[in-house]
């Protein structure tokens, strides 16, 4: 093989293992970070302590309490504080965080199921379990009205009946790409190495392209989290949605940072190596001069 072919060769697998890289980190995640509950719930655990969703959640249970409880106007408006100040005051309650991981380990769980099987309709979460302990709450806190508070089943909308479909062909897609896409990236990137001319300039363009995978990874969600907000109904909180976004992608935020370092210190060792090998290089033909000079004047 000419050294034209086998450059060409290399940089091709070289372009391919870097696009492979990102794509793959996003694709594992996907799948053992979201697919996988026990990551999941260790992902959404702390924000049961996170005031912005706290403050959406309290928002959500007192509107679902008030619609159903009918008292006299000059009644109202009591009512209405208390109820507010006793859901707020649930939230920072071991009740509320019992009712947080419930309610989202049901929303995983009936997600997951709508995405390995045919079935149609919109995914929803049903908020009557945490009505049910504020209930409790407020009875335990001698409200007289408490009783009367009906435990409806107020249902979210955790995913649309209309986007169910394109995700779930993307999901399966992740299922056969979750495992292969990170090997295919490791392989192509070893073959291109093995086949180069010159090794040391593929190891410092594989190492450069990882970076900027990753970089474009990192952008990636950034943007994706801009969209994400943008695009949710005006009802919804966006700080309590930010947050949400924040802790399900820290995990790929933390691989894209991991790819980006990895790259960088890969070229900087190619950079360093080349420059060492070039002032040993230069070294032995420094020495090797006077040597040769001392021959011929003998001569």
């Amino acid at each position: 093989m000419s050294q034209g072919v086998r450059s060409a060769l290399s940089a091709v697998l070289i372009v391919f293992a870097c696009l492979l890289a990102p794509l793959g980190a996003l694709s594992t995640w996907a799948m053992y970070g979201l697919g996988d509950s026990g990551r999941y719930e260790a992902a959404m655990a702390p924000l049961a302590s996170d005031t912005d969703v706290r403050d959406a959640i309290a928002s959500g249970v007192t509107d679902g309490i008030l619609r159903e409880v009918h008292v006299r106007p000059r009644l109202q408006g009591p009512v209405n504080h208390f109820v507010r100040d006793a859901v707020r005051s649930f939230t920072e309650t071991e009740a509320y965080r019992t009712a947080w991981k419930a309610a989202n380990m049901a929303a995983h769980d009936a997600v997951m199921r709508a995405l390995r099987e045919d079935r149609e309709g919109a995914v929803t979460v049903d908020l009557a379990p945490v009505t049910e302990r504020v209930k409790r709450q407020l009875a335990d806190d001698h409200m007289p009205l408490a009783n009367r508070i009906p435990v409806e089943h107020t249902e979210i909308t955790v995913l649309a009946a209309e986007d169910l479909t394109q995700l779930r062909k993307g999901f399966h897609v992740l299922e056969v790409a979750g495992f292969w896409l990170p090997v295919g990236a490791v392989v192509f990137a070893l073959a291109g190495i093995l086949v180069a001319v010159c090794r040391r300039r593929a190891v410092l363009a594989t190492g450069l392209g990882t970076a900027l995978g990753a970089a474009f990874l990192g952008v990636a969600v950034a943007v994706g989290r801009r969209l994400t907000l943008a695009d949710l109904p005006p009802d919804v909180s966006r700080t309590a949605a930010g947050a949400v976004y924040d802790a399900l992608t820290e995990t790929l935020r933390f691989v894209s940072w991991l790819l980006l370092a990895l790259g960088l210190a890969v070229s900087l060792t190619a950079v360093v190596t080349g420059a060492y090998a070039r002032y040993r290089r230069a070294s032995g033909e420094l020495a090797q001069a006077p040597a040769e000079q001392s021959t011929q004047v003998r001569a």
